[in-house]
């Protein structure tokens, strides 16, 4: 593995963090909206 390659790894995690929290925890909460519409 390269040094630059070595260096982005990090960055590319924390990159996928930030959009995949917020992602999750929104598809989680329509999740339980759409469960809650439809169960009553």
């Amino acid at each position: 593995m390269s040094q630059s390659s070595a260096n982005q790894t990090p960055r590319v995690i924390v990159s996928w963090a930030i959009v995949g929290i917020p992602l999750a925890y929104g598809f989680v909460q329509t999740l339980k909206n759409a469960l809650h519409i439809f169960t009553g």
